[in-house]
């Protein structure tokens, strides 16, 4: 496949897109727990100023609790979780929108019995 042309990957109802491996969330560490993610469109020779990621929280999962300049868009596919932005902490469900502003400390987590999925939008130069 020629990666400047445009493409499709198909879905699986196992929250995985064909022919986008799956990656640990950062370097193994441990200041996170139990993450993987896809990243669907950016990474791959597209002409994009941006990455679309799909990240998906195992249950008692979590992500680094950070803040840096550039900002993310997150929209919940699957699952429940909760985002901590700030000092508040705010549950999260399907179809819920999180905008993270920059250098907001910030922090995803599963307590969840299920996985806790999310597309999450970010430029591609960070």
């Amino acid at each position: 496949m020629d990666i400047a042309k445009s493409r499709i990957h198909r879905f699986d109802p196992s929250f995985r897109w064909d022919g986008i491996p799956i990656m640990e969330y950062k370097q193994s560490a441990e200041h996170w727990c139990g993450i993987v993610r896809q990243v669907l469109i950016g990474a791959n020779g597209e002409q994009t100023a941006f990455q679309v990621r799909y990240f998906e929280i195992a249950p008692g999962g979590f992500s680094s609790l950070e803040a840096h300049p550039h900002t993310h868009a997150v929209m919940v596919l699957r699952g429940h979780g909760e985002v901590q932005l700030g000092a508040g902490v705010h549950e999260l469900s399907f179809g819920d929108v999180v905008y993270v502003a920059p250098n907001e400390v910030h922090q995803f987590r599963n307590a969840a019995s299920e996985p806790f999925g999310s597309l999450r939008i970010v430029d591609a130069q960070r």
